[in-house]
């Protein structure tokens, strides 16, 4: 399952980062997943299904798919706990589209609702998830351009949905060439990130390594912290 491969280098991700990777499961009480989220020292959003579009004032259409209640259920909570306790979080392909939706942002329900969007969907098997189709540009002085270090980037591209209006709150620090929002920050947040494109799928990529290992120091700043 192409979900489950990306779970897993997810996790190696983090973990050669020198974090301690937790998955957080579904089917939480509210004061379970509470409790829980209060041992975190930070939360990673990774990628998956649609988020239902009736959580963003949207009609569901053909292009939606792999809408799971649950895991909005559970992710809108954790999206609007990580902002509010300023704890560290980095969202992946879905992960920054729960996070603008939690915030009360909205989404394309598919890329091609975009102005004169160019092609986003570049999915395995037809090609390999470490395709790098096009380039982002980073604005300075952001989490993200810190973390990378340059400015423009050459990213893969697997999603077919993306942010649409930006929820107050969130700044957006990255673009495809066609316009599209590629990262969005929380402005003042220790480490507050999330991605259009799938890092974990680049595990040789130093500018990868360097965005993990920078999501995993500021959870490690958080619980030196404590």
């Amino acid at each position: 399952d192409e979900l489950d491969l990306l779970l897993d280098l997810i996790v190696q991700s983090v973990e050669r980062a020198g974090g301690l990777p937790v998955l957080i499961p579904w089917g939480l009480t509210d004061e379970s997943l509470r409790g829980l989220f209060a041992r975190l020292d930070g939360v990673l959003f990774s990628g998956g299904g649609d988020v239902d579009p009736a959580r963003y004032g949207a009609e569901w259409n053909d292009a939606i798919g792999g809408v799971d209640a649950e895991r909005d259920r559970v992710e809108m909570m954790l999206s609007k706990w990580v902002v509010e306790e300023e704890k560290p979080f980095f969202g992946i392909c879905r992960g920054s589209q729960i996070l603008n939706v939690a915030l009360g942002g909205t989404l394309y329900r598919d890329v091609g609702e975009h102005p004169g969007a160019q092609r986003h969907t570049f999915s395995y098997p037809e090609f390999p998830h470490n395709l790098r189709p096009h380039e982002i540009q980073i604005e300075e002085e952001s989490v993200l351009a810190r973390a990378i270090g340059q400015p423009i980037l050459a990213v893969n591209s697997l999603h077919h949905q993306a942010c649409r209006e930006v929820a107050p709150g969130l700044q957006v620090v990255a673009r495809a060439p066609d316009g599209m929002i590629e990262a969005v920050e929380v402005p003042r947040h220790p480490f507050g990130l999330a991605v259009q494109w799938h890092p974990e799928c680049l595990p040789d990529a130093p500018e990868m390594r360097r965005l993990f290992g920078s999501f995993v120091a500021a959870a490690k700043d958080r619980r030196a912290s404590r």
